[in-house]
């Protein structure tokens, strides 16, 4: 059994703790710790799933109790799962969170780094309707996902979080859609002495116009509080965040956001508009919650959220 939506990427135990402010260097505060499952590929593999979409996930864990632990979780969503064991601890990633709902986060690879070609099961790829990559596995992997699935006509969603030293930005030329946040989109165009400052003062016009200079068919960049904007060949379009929501963790948000519009994508038909719409909505409803995979909202959340800001999901 085939499912329409492969997430290929990372699990991490996610060590959390929670505190007024960040500490400034070499100081020591008080927090609140909390530990759950996450990890990019993971909780996109999860925001899918829940949104609707018959998901599988590929990755990687180590024989160790957060391994089988996060196998207990994903089987749990009801994802079907391809998972290689390796000879190394399981990812991980501490975060802290401040009162404001910021974070700032150190991962520690682990098992996702060890991730192979021969770990991806071709057939699964290649009867998908949509496949999803991130940053926080081999990255060489990602581009022999990409060309897998390219062949079979397969629609490409690249991730690229967290933007990486070593990202080769060929694979773009494999990428059917590219989201990335701010951070992340700056990175790629910092060549030109680009700025999160300067990003934020661009007309619509104008951010199309930077999007178009990479040969990527479809741009989604991620805005946080501002909500989402798409660039295609054909123009572009602003989807607005949805107002009165209470922001509780951003953190996981951006998965949020993906693994609903990989769900959205498959409901709506290949439709970008109505799947970003879908991913937008659900990345709204996932800062409301704490942690990063249990925040992932469920489908008819979803579905009411975009029924009151009077945009209602289709059948």
């Amino acid at each position: 059994m085939h499912s329409p939506i492969v997430v290929v990427g990372s699990f991490n135990q996610d060590l959390t703790w929670t505190c007024p402010e960040f500490p400034a260097p070499g100081e020591t505060i008080v927090g609140r710790f909390q530990t759950g499952p996450g990890g990019k590929g993971a909780n996109q593999a999860v925001a899918a799933a829940r949104a609707g979409g018959a998901t599988a996930f590929v990755g990687a864990l180590g024989a160790d109790g957060f391994g089988r632990e996060a196998e207990t979780f994903l089987r749990s969503e009801g994802i079907a799962l391809h998972l290689a064991r390796k000879k190394l601890p399981t990812g991980n990633a501490a975060i802290l969170v401040n009162r404001r709902g910021e974070n700032q986060i150190i991962i520690a690879l682990g098992a996702n780094a060890a991730l192979a070609p021969r770990d991806v099961p071709a057939a699964l790829v290649r009867h998908a309707r949509v496949v999803v990559c991130q940053h926080e596995t081999n990255l060489a992997l990602n581009a022999h996902v990409f060309r897998t699935a390219r062949r079979a006509g397969v629609t490409t969603v690249l991730n690229p979080a967290p933007m990486r030293a070593d990202f080769d930005d060929q694979i773009l030329d494999l990428t059917d859609v590219l989201v990335p946040n701010e951070t992340e989109f700056v990175a790629l165009v910092n060549r030109r002495g680009f700025t999160e400052k300067k990003l934020s003062t661009l007309a619509d016009h104008d951010l199309h116009e930077l999007c178009r200079s990479f040969d990527v068919p479809t741009i989604i960049l991620t805005l946080g509080a501002r909500g989402c904007f798409v660039s295609q060949s054909r123009g572009h379009l602003s989807i607005p965040a949805h107002p009165g929501l209470k922001v509780v963790d951003t953190t996981g948000a951006g998965d949020a956001f993906v693994g609903g519009f990989a769900a959205g994508l498959v409901r709506f038909d290949g439709n970008i508009a109505a799947a970003a719409r879908y991913g937008n909505a659900a990345a709204g409803l996932s800062v409301t919650k704490f942690g990063t995979a249990p925040s992932m909202p469920a489908r008819r959340d979803i579905d009411r959220l975009l029924k009151r800001a009077g945009r209602p999901a289709s059948a």
